[in-house]
């Protein structure tokens, strides 16, 4: 039998209709059972993954807040009142001084403020969790949080209160400002996301070409 004697018609509509084809206007056929399946699956893989990146951010945030809060712990109890440490000669030295300011001793008399954006950059990690599949960003946004969390903490805590109090510095190179470990924190999480994003990769795990 032939292509054109292998037509249908219809009895509601004149179009020759291949065998084979749906009818015209026929309502298409609704997901089998094992597309249904494969489909929930891709989602709960896609929501496992995002949970282990989430897991990420917050190990290496804990990581971070930890080793900034002992080491300022042990600067108050062990340098705070003393000579400087000379770690390399006069090239390296450990100091405790208290900042008012932001990162690296800048803006003095702003503490309200930098406390301020602290508490924002949190908020910000927060809902960038939310859509977390990579990483890299994981690990970024890990480091972040850990240092924001870290000088917050002597903000709220240290004197003289009122979300003013000073942080705790005590990183001394030579020609350079005092700084501490939560600073280095949200400097080495600042360079990876620049970094990612020069690299077109997104907090989703996708990339981005400009």
């Amino acid at each position: 039998m032939t292509e054109a004697e292998r037509t249908i018609i219809t009895p509601d509509d004149d179009t020759p209709q291949r065998a084979g084809e749906p009818a015209t206007g026929a309502v298409p056929a609704p997901a089998t059972g094992s597309d249904a399946d494969a489909d929930a699956q891709v989602r709960a893989q896609a929501a496992l993954r995002r949970r282990r990146r989430v897991l990420v951010l917050v190990g290496v945030a804990a990581f971070a807040y930890l080793l900034d809060v002992l080491s300022k712990l042990w600067v108050v109890h062990s340098l705070e009142g003393r000579a400087p440490v000379h770690i390399f000669g006069h090239y390296l030295e450990l100091d405790a001084l208290r900042n008012a300011g932001a990162a690296f001793g800048m803006g003095q008399g702003m503490t309200i403020v930098f406390t301020a954006i602290a508490v924002g950059v949190i908020v910000v990690i927060v809902r960038l969790s939310r859509r977390l599949y990579s990483t890299p960003w994981a690990i970024a946004l890990g480091l972040l949080l850990g240092g924001a969390f870290g000088n917050l903490t002597d903000r709220v805590l240290r004197s003289p209160g009122g979300f003013q109090g000073r942080v705790v510095d005590f990183i001394a190179p030579a020609h350079f400002a005092v700084f501490n470990l939560a600073d280095s924190a949200i400097t080495c999480g600042g360079v990876l996301i620049v970094l990612l994003s020069f690299r077109g990769i997104d907090p989703d795990g996708t990339r981005h070409r400009d």
